[in-house]
């Protein structure tokens, strides 16, 4: 298993481009001493477009923050990402995830399952406004993860998913209690790597959104704002 001192020292090779993303998302290896190799997706900060309503900040630091908060809240729902240097620069690096291309992303994206429900939970939190059925990596019924963690954490809520059948529920009492745990770790052990990643509001508003999820549960898609990513796959 790839670590995250392995992923941050190998050498990192580019050896194309993902042309389907909106900003440079290159595909590489992560070669170390020892002769092995991991696959890696590279995102170069360098690479990214302007976008106006991420306009502080950089899309590569949300991926890694997305990454932090998944392991500090034990959502375990994110590949392996760093901030690293690579042959265009400082960006995010992520562990590859290599899926059956037989997976039907879009059934398993609206089933009701313990991990999906865990991964719409962490898109909540994090304010995710492009969770697409491409965007969910199922590794086995049990453990469903996610990728593409760029728009999150804006401080204006606009969470768009196409995981929306858990609108209205109430959460349950061990996830009530992982959230109070997280919101304990952003408080505490974990503020000062969320300070490096995201801004002082957005994590202002992160613990905001910790406390609704806790006394409301899940929200009910917006009316001001589109609720699905487009295109949605």
């Amino acid at each position: 298993m790839l670590s995250r001192e392995e992923l941050l020292a190998g050498e990192l090779v580019v050896e194309g481009r993902l042309v389907d993303a909106s900003n440079a998302t290159l595909f590489g290896k992560v070669l170390l001493d020892d002769q092995s190799s991991y696959s890696v997706v590279y995102k170069p900060i360098a690479g990214e477009r302007a976008l106006w309503d991420f306009a502080v900040g950089n899309l590569a630091s949300r991926e890694v923050a997305a990454f932090l908060i998944s392991q500090i809240g034990n959502f375990n729902c994110v590949p392996l990402t760093v901030m690293r240097d690579g042959p265009f620069g400082i960006g995010a690096v992520q562990q590859w995830i290599e899926l059956d291309p037989d997976l039907d992303l879009i059934a398993i994206g609206q089933q009701s399952s313990p991990a999906i429900r865990n991964l719409a939970l962490f898109d909540v939190v994090i304010n995710n406004t492009d969770r697409k059925f491409g965007h969910i990596l199922p590794i086995s019924d049990s453990e469903i993860l996610g990728c593409d963690h760029g728009l999150t954490f804006h401080q204006e809520f606009k969470l768009r998913t196409v995981i929306w059948h858990y609108a209205g529920e109430e959460l349950d009492k061990s996830e009530i209690e992982k959230l109070k745990a997280l919101k304990i770790q952003i408080g505490d052990e974990s503020r000062a790597a969320l300070e490096e990643l995201i801004t002082a509001d957005e994590i202002k508003a992160l613990l905001e959104r910790i406390d609704t999820l806790i006394s409301e549960g899940f929200p009910y898609p917006s009316e001001q704002w589109p609720a699905v990513p487009w295109p949605p796959v």
